[in-house]
């Protein structure tokens, strides 16, 4: 199991938003580049947030903004607006395991409730977690470079 670099890309551009603002027109190509990735891959994960009312896009003159306070996003809310997650369910069971073995048919039951556990503690752990402590720490590291 793997989280998708959707996350981390949507972090990344909330943190290029703060760092860069008043300096730099902040666009999707600008993102693009301080990410490395197509922009095409940026749109897409702003449209992501832009659905979820996690940021503000102006058109033309170019402009992306978080529509509350970093310390009011959570990793949480980034996870939900970016990651494709069927049904609210973090893992996936296989489909058909085979109810003639005796693994087979018990495993969905002995494994449900355990990974449903995993995945709260994971999901209130990142509820706890706020965009601005990443900016801050990016920006410390920023200023020790200097």
């Amino acid at each position: 199991m793997q989280i998708s670099s959707r996350f981390t890309i949507a972090v990344h551009v909330f943190t290029c938003i703060d760092v860069f603002k008043g300096d730099y027109k902040i666009t999707s190509d600008f993102l693009a580049s301080s990410v490395n990735v197509n922009p095409v891959v940026i749109r897409r994960i702003m449209q992501q947030l832009k659905t979820a009312g996690l940021i503000e896009v102006r058109r033309g003159t170019g402009g992306i903004e978080p529509t509350r306070p970093l310390d009011e996003i959570t990793f949480f809310d980034i996870y939900k607006a970016v990651e494709c997650v069927d049904n609210g369910e973090l893992f996936h069971f296989h489909e058909d395991p085979n109810p003639q073995c005796p693994v087979g048919r018990n495993i969905h039951a002995a494994l449900n409730g355990r990974l449903n556990e995993v995945q709260e503690v994971m999901e209130n752990e990142m509820k706890r977690i706020t965009l601005r402590e990443v900016v801050c720490a990016t920006k410390e590291r920023i200023s020790s470079e200097n």
